[in-house]
């Protein structure tokens, strides 16, 4: 009988780690309920000891999350596991995942610490983490670059401690596909104990072979892949969570394991990612890009008619591309808005809240015709992005004037603070003049990295989402609107990300302290 692949998606933890990606509690619950649907065996909803906004949203996970197992981040030290350990306390189903650097260089220039040091840290850790759950995940940092004697050392000590699962990074995305098969293969040949734990790999994409070294892994014997929807996360990214799944199970002529995902979950979860953080998919991403099932070559058209399996491996309805149909319009009622929102994981805590939301899709309605889930999934984005809250920046009205040889202009009324501000401007265009308008009433000072434009859906009266990247002292931050003027999406993405500078930073980035 072919053995499990544990997928362990690390997307509200390593994939927030992208610059301008972070979540809030909200949205990573959104996400976290995406994932269990899709039946993800291990979420890592984030690191607890890093602020205490990333502990409430590590909390709320852990309160709605039933069936997959919720796990925590944490340094090999007592405060991060004790505050790991309480965030996860009424989790179903917990996990703790503590790590330290083994590397040479790691040892040396960051902890400061000799090799013997290293391995006490590390199972002192394991040891505390196993009085708040059975279920401890370790990780030696930088693994890539370690000696491969001093990782037997470190892991056999760890699985006597009361470690079950071993995940071995490629931190800095150096590995190539044949060497680090090897290097699964070698370890669990030579670590006496190795039958007492699960290995587990978790693969960076610098040099583009996050998923080729992953695969690798699991042909020597991993049975767990740490992976993230869309790949997102920091520099190029984590192993794409979506590849991995469809070449195991496309492959089983090869892979000697199954997974258990429902992988018609995988297109509608990336749409979900890809809204909430603001990184669109690029066209011919494999599996979810809007290109990967599309065929234009002539030859490739006509085989694909007489038989699909000509040109394709897959089916698009495997993987979720058939099941985001039309469900709602102009005369749909609220409880049939409200029982769709719930199966899209959407939950309102108050009946306020509904009755916001369903007023905003009435809205919409009247603007667009046909109402998707995408649709859906935007405008709760989008209202989270525009909540009133006391001293924010709020869009009160735009007018925006183009005229054929006229240089086009702009007049944006915003509230801060309670008090409504008007600004002026022109610009190459509306959308430019817009934010220039903006701009020169919140007087951010800060560099626009990005500016992207994606159709939610199809057709001329498709939302337009945009993205909007600010830069301000070091600090990243991304914006997101939705609306069916792009200028207005425009504007609304500039002030979501106006308002996330306006927010003292107060978030220990994982980085800080070190990283898998």
């Amino acid at each position: 009988m072919s053995d499990k692949l544990i997928i362990f998606d690390t997307t509200l933890r390593d994939g927030e780690q992208s610059p301008g990606a972070s979540m809030t509690r909200d949205e990573k619950v959104r996400i976290a309920k995406a994932l269990e649907r899709m039946r993800v065996d291990v979420i890592e909803a984030g690191f607890p000891a890093a602020s205490q906004g990333d502990f409430e949203g590590v909390q709320a996970v852990a309160r709605v999350i039933r069936d997959s197992v919720v796990c925590g981040l944490a340094r090999a030290l007592d405060k991060d596991i004790d505050r790991a350990g309480e965030a996860l306390r009424d989790a179903a189903r917990s996990r703790i995942h503590t790590f330290i650097a083994t590397s040479p260089i790691h040892m040396q220039l960051k902890l400061r610490m000799s090799p013997d040091q290293v391995i006490e840290h590390a199972v002192k850790a394991v040891r505390r983490a196993r009085q708040y759950t059975d279920n401890v995940e370790f990780s030696p940092e930088d693994a890539g670059r370690s000696e491969e004697d001093f990782l037997c050392r470190i892991l056999e000590a760890v699985i006597d401690a009361g470690a079950r699962t071993l995940n071995i990074p490629d931190t800095v995305g150096y590995s190539l596909p044949d060497q680090f098969g090897t290097t699964i293969r070698r370890l669990r040949e030579r670590i006496p104990n190795a039958d007492k734990a699960i290995f587990s790999v978790h693969c960076h994409n610098d040099l583009g072979l996050a998923v080729a070294n992953s695969l690798s892994a699991v042909l020597n014997g991993a049975r767990q892949v740490e992976c993230t929807i869309n790949g997102l996360g920091e520099r190029a990214g984590n192993a794409a969570l979506e590849e991995v799944v469809m070449a195991v199970k496309t492959r089983q002529d090869v892979f000697p394991c199954q997974v258990t995902i429902d992988t018609r979950e995988i297109v509608p979860c990336s749409k979900l990612v890809s809204n909430i953080t603001g990184f669109p998919v690029q066209p011919n991403k494999a599996i979810v890009g809007a290109n990967a099932f599309a065929h234009e070559s002539g030859i490739h058209q006509d085989g694909v008619l007489k038989h699909r399996e000509t040109y394709e491996i897959m089916r698009a309805e495997d993987v979720g591309w058939s099941a985001n149909r039309m469900v709602l319009g102009k005369h749909s009622g609220r409880n049939a808005f409200k029982t769709r929102m719930q199966e899209l994981g959407i939950e309102f805590g108050m009946e306020a809240e509904l009755n916001e939301a369903f007023s905003r899709f009435k809205d919409l309605a009247d603007k667009k015709h046909q109402i998707f889930d995408e649709d859906l999934q935007a405008l709760i984005t989008d209202a989270a992005g525009t909540s009133e809250e006391e001293g924010g920046v709020h869009l009160v009205s735009l007018k925006a004037c183009s005229e054929t040889g006229e240089v086009p202009s702009s007049r944006v009324t915003v509230r801060i603070d309670q008090e409504e501000l008007t600004g002026e401007a022109t610009g190459g265009g509306v959308v430019d003049a817009s934010l220039k308008a903006i701009e020169s009433v919140v007087n951010t000072q800060a560099q626009l990295l990005l500016y992207s434009v994606n159709n939610i859906t199809t057709g001329t009266d498709a939302q337009g989402e945009v993205t909007v990247r600010l830069e301000k002292g070091g600090r990243i931050v991304n914006g997101q609107g939705a609306d069916t003027d792009i200028v207005i999406a425009s504007a609304k993405a500039y002030i979501n990300a106006v308002n996330k500078l306006r927010v003292p930073r107060q978030r220990m980035h994982p980085q800080v302290a070190g990283d898998v």
